[in-house]
């Protein structure tokens, strides 16, 4: 009797705990369909934007905006993964997506995009003004229809004019603070136009099997791994300079020049190693391209270090500390 008890009071509980389990990996599908470790990064970036703008913005409001950013990056991704559910399920590097995997329906995703596009643009408006919602709409648009249907496909120049869409986050940002735009935000979102295609490249090297079994025409695909190392390292000349322009055109100080001297240094060190590592006569990696592997983390830091930096340099001078 005893037993039967204990049985008895343990059942609900192996159930309910088996539901919950199922609701949390279901959860997961969901929250995965937004690309939250790319999300990451184009909320920071956002962030600062709305961080270094002139004026004031309540913190409601301004967490609202951040909201908006993350949502709208979010439903980009989602529409993004429905669009490629195709490519996805060869590629090993996506094949567990939610889409491929059948987990997640592909109507239901669409769907579920199109709403939170809808719903982070008309929030952003309401929140903050109609010209960082057109701007959000605009980064939202970029993404699905120039970079995803029109470009990915058809051109190795994909990822140079789509990384467009990443950078419009400070723009965002600064847009949400003073409704308009000015010439920081832009040398922002230059800095990462220009940045995407090495990180992107970096690690499109080491991905090269998938995107050639998927038929998408990334640069080490289409033109070879030897003229992807080559426009690693012509993009990575142009981008160190690049970071040191708020300092030329005194929109920061010596703190952030430091830091963007010292972070482009050493995106440049990864680019000569990615462009001189072993390799044979085509450009392949005879070192399971760690060198790609390793510029495509440290690019990761570079450009989170460089928005942290200014970030810094401007909370520095505003507080009275440097001149």
């Amino acid at each position: 009797m005893s037993d039967l008890i204990r049985r008895g009071a343990t059942a609900p509980l192996s159930i309910s705990s088996g539901a919950i389990s199922a609701d949390w990996s279901e959860l997961r599908d969901w929250v995965a369909l937004l690309k939250p470790r790319v999300m990451t990064l184009v909320v920071f970036t956002g962030l600062i934007g709305l961080l270094l703008a002139p004026g004031h913005i309540h913190p409601v409001l301004g967490t609202v905006a951040i909201l908006c950013i993350a949502l709208g990056a979010g439903a980009a991704g989602c529409i993004n993964m429905w669009y490629d559910r195709d490519i996805d399920a060869v590629m090993r590097r996506t094949a567990r997506r939610p889409i491929p995997a059948g987990r997640v329906e592909p109507g239901a995703a669409l769907a579920f995009g199109i709403t939170l596009s809808v719903l982070s643009v008309l929030m952003m408006g309401l929140a903050t003004n109609a010209v960082a919602g057109a701007w959000l709409a605009g980064s939202i648009l970029f993404y699905v229809f120039i970079y995803t249907m029109w470009l990915k496909r058809r051109t190795p120049q994909n990822i140079v004019i789509g990384g467009a869409a990443g950078a419009f986050p400070p723009v965002i940002g600064w847009a949400a603070v003073t409704g308009g735009v000015d010439v920081l935000p832009l040398i922002l979102f230059a800095i990462v136009f220009t940045w995407t295609p090495p990180h992107f490249w970096s690690l499109s090297l080491w991905a090269h099997d998938d995107y050639a079994r998927a038929g998408v025409p990334m640069l080490p695909v289409a033109a070879g791994a030897r003229e992807t190392r080559r426009q690693i390292m012509l993009y990575t000349l142009v981008l160190a300079p690049l970071g040191l322009l708020p300092v030329l055109m005194g929109q920061a100080g010596w703190v952030y020049g430091a830091y963007a001297l010292s972070l482009g240094a050493g995106f440049l060190f990864h680019a000569w190693r990615v462009l001189t590592e072993p390799q044979d006569a085509s450009g392949v990696s005879l070192v399971g391209d760690r060198a790609a592997k390793a510029a495509f983390r440290f690019s990761l830091l570079h450009l989170a270090g460089l928005f942290a930096a200014i970030a810094l340099d401007h909370w520095l001078r505003a507080a009275g500390v440097l001149g």
